[in-house]
């Protein structure tokens, strides 16, 4: 479809929607017609026209007080614009992220709408999908806000939460914020150990898929402060505690966190810790190989890092 034909389609359709005298405009027949000529759009390749389409509709939604058609029409639109935003960057085409930036605009109204109509569960699942596209893109400083957007917005719903959580720590990962990790780690642990825990009460052990967040946790927690070495005097309370856990002489039955792993793995991680603290690199090569199937690729991402440190250290503490 030629741009001028789209144009002219597109006034077309706009001019049935200006006030005249002792006439309403039919906006419900716009709103149809915006969509028709989307799809038109859409079988000639052109998402981003498309795009506009579906933002006019969602106008005209929102003058029908529609607002499930109004949400509908600006997702439509927001994966419209991010369709164009993603095809722009495979071609390496020159830009301003226009695309992008109309999408993320939708996306947020339509969130907004969600909230408003209190769906927070809907909202969530926007605010994920935007986050995974925008990690997509190579943005993951940009992608771990809407994961914490979401996160907030599913609290009520623990494993949802601890998820949202989760993609927020890989996502601090990624940026390098190995610090920031930690504390969200840190209070996903805590979160799990709340409101994971068997009929018995809070203070039971976690059960199910919160045993598994509780062991992602620990394992992760070890690693980014094996990466990080705090000093003692810098090192704060719950992560001295859960070195603490590490050492030869304090391994107990008792321990909520510890009981989530298995007794290989424990003691794997043990001799990675007292390996770490005596900087013997060889040894901690030689874990790594029986460390490796137990780890997720995110973890053994650490590991890495944790023995390049050892290899070639930077010389900043923290």
């Amino acid at each position: 479809m030629e741009d001028v034909d789209f144009l002219t389609k597109y006034r077309a359709v706009s001019s049935k929607l200006k006030k005249r005298f002792l006439r309403k405009p039919n906006v419900a027949e716009a709103s149809e017609q915006f969509g028709s000529l989307s799809k038109d759009l859409l079988e000639h390749d052109n998402p981003h026209y498309a795009g506009f389409c579906c933002l006019a509709m969602a106008r005209c939604e929102q003058t029908l007080s529609n607002s499930p058609g109004e949400a509908h029409a600006l997702v439509e639109a927001a994966r419209l614009f991010l369709e164009a935003e993603c095809t722009n960057q495979l071609l390496k085409c020159p830009g301003f992220e226009e695309h992008l930036i109309a999408a993320m605009n939708c996306y947020n109204f339509a969130i907004k709408v969600h909230i408003e109509q209190t769906q927070p569960a809907m909202a969530a699942c926007l605010c994920l999908e935007l986050g995974n596209a925008l990690r997509g893109l190579n943005k993951p400083d940009q992608a771990m806000s809407y994961y914490q957007r979401a996160a907030d917005l599913q609290y009520q719903n623990p494993p949802d939460c601890l998820e949202s959580l989760g993609l927020v720590a890989s996502c601090k990962i990624q940026s390098r914020d190995y610090d920031g990790a930690l504390t969200i780690f840190t209070e996903m642990a805590y979160l799990a150990q709340e409101r994971g825990g068997s009929a018995s009460g809070p203070a039971s052990r976690p059960i199910g898929a919160f045993c598994d967040i509780l062991a992602r946790c620990e394992v992760t927690r070890v690693l980014l402060l094996m990466l990080l070495q705090p000093t003692p005097q810098r090192i704060r309370p719950e992560h001295a505690q859960t070195l603490e856990r590490y050492a030869w002489e304090s391994h107990s039955e008792d321990s909520a966190p510890v009981n989530c792993l298995s007794e290989e793995v424990f003691l794997l991680l043990q001799s990675t810790v007292m390996a770490c603290q005596s900087r013997d690199v060889s040894a901690l090569k030689s874990l790594q190989k029986d460390l490796w199937p137990h780890l997720t690729a995110e973890q053994n991402h650490l590991l890495h890092l944790v023995i390049q440190e050892m290899e070639h250290p930077s010389g900043e503490g923290i």
